[in-house]
């Protein structure tokens, strides 16, 4: 594990655990997480809540002059106002600053160095860690050590709700995308799907203007290596 500073964010929790193994977060999820358990299979059980599923009419894409005439607005990305967002930050990194201790992931979205995008993860479950330690590719010891400023960062506060009466909230559930931040807000709901759903957005929206053709697939351990 290698040592990591959020104060950059807002984030004062002295204790960040990041990058943890497999095994390590497992420990984690069963001291930690009173919900969590090991099935007969040896998979990690864990619950998210009342949420078993995405939230797509709670999913708020800021509207920023940079970008505004490349998202296609509607009932799947809506309009969030950008102070609506940094609102809805603050919350966030509150709940999480209320925490005795954090997870950080740091992985890559896609297997090429030269056009993948570096993604870290910031929150306060195992279980949540856990998902994406799978759903990425992981970086080697050194990759770790010189992974440097991420390209996109996501704060999951899920199990904290948003505000209702926040201009622009639908609910207590809010999923904000900040493509100018490259940022990630979740708030209200702790299924770990919209983790996976807000890398794969950013990905559709940043890969074209690189000249790449996205896919929906995923391959995160390579068969000689084992990462």
């Amino acid at each position: 594990m290698t040592a990591i500073d959020l104060t950059e964010y807002g984030l004062t929790v002295s204790q960040i655990h990041r990058n943890l193994s497999c095994g390590a977060l497992y420990e984690h999820a069963i001291r930690y997480d009173t919900e969590s358990s090991i099935a007969d299979n040896g998979a990690l059980v864990a619950y998210s809540g009342t949420k078993t599923g995405r939230s797509p009419k709670d999913k708020r894409v800021v509207k920023h002059p940079a970008s505004e005439n490349e998202v296609w607005w509607g009932p799947v990305n809506i309009p969030l106002e950008p102070h609506t967002f940094a609102i809805n930050r603050e919350r966030a990194c509150d709940y999480l600053n209320t925490r005795e201790q954090l997870y950080c992931f740091d992985g890559f979205a896609g297997w090429d160095p030269n056009h993948r995008i570096k993604i870290r993860v910031i929150c306060s479950r195992p279980y949540h860690a856990l998902f994406m330690h799978t759903m990425l590719i992981r970086p080697s010891h050194e990759e770790l050590a010189n992974f440097g400023k991420p390209d996109f960062v996501i704060f999951n506060a899920g199990a904290f709700p948003a505000n209702r009466l926040t201009a622009g909230m639908g609910s207590k559930t809010s999923i904000d995308l900040s493509l100018e931040e490259r940022e990630l807000i979740i708030l209200g709901t702790e299924y770990a799907g919209e983790m996976k759903k807000g890398v794969f957005t950013v990905a559709n929206y940043f890969a074209p203007k690189r000249g790449i053709l996205s896919m929906h697939c995923s391959a995160t351990a390579d068969k000689q290596t084992g990462r």
